[in-house]
């Protein structure tokens, strides 16, 4: 799966996706990540106070990296598309 997001809600989206393609409720999710169900909501909603740390948790807990590219040249209104 390889993803762009540009924005915690985008981000949030992502996280989403993974967990319920993986058939994991928010709580589960955040038994293996470390956090609470609660932390899961924030994140999936969007919520731009989630630590870095928290995320990247997260992420390997749902088998996904976090990587750093250059960015496109394609516009704001590109990128919603794939939302």
């Amino acid at each position: 799966m390889t993803d762009l997001a540009r924005t915690p809600q985008q981000i949030g989206n992502l996280v989403r996706r993974a967990r319920k393609k993986r058939d994991l409720s928010q709580t589960q999710l955040g038994d293996r990540a470390g956090v609470r169900q609660e932390t899961i909501s924030l994140i999936e909603t969007g919520n731009p106070a989630a630590r870095l740390e928290t995320i990247l948790a997260v992420l390997a807990a749902l088998d996904l990296e976090f990587r750093i590219v250059t960015r496109g040249k394609t516009s704001p209104a590109d990128i919603e598309d794939v939302f």
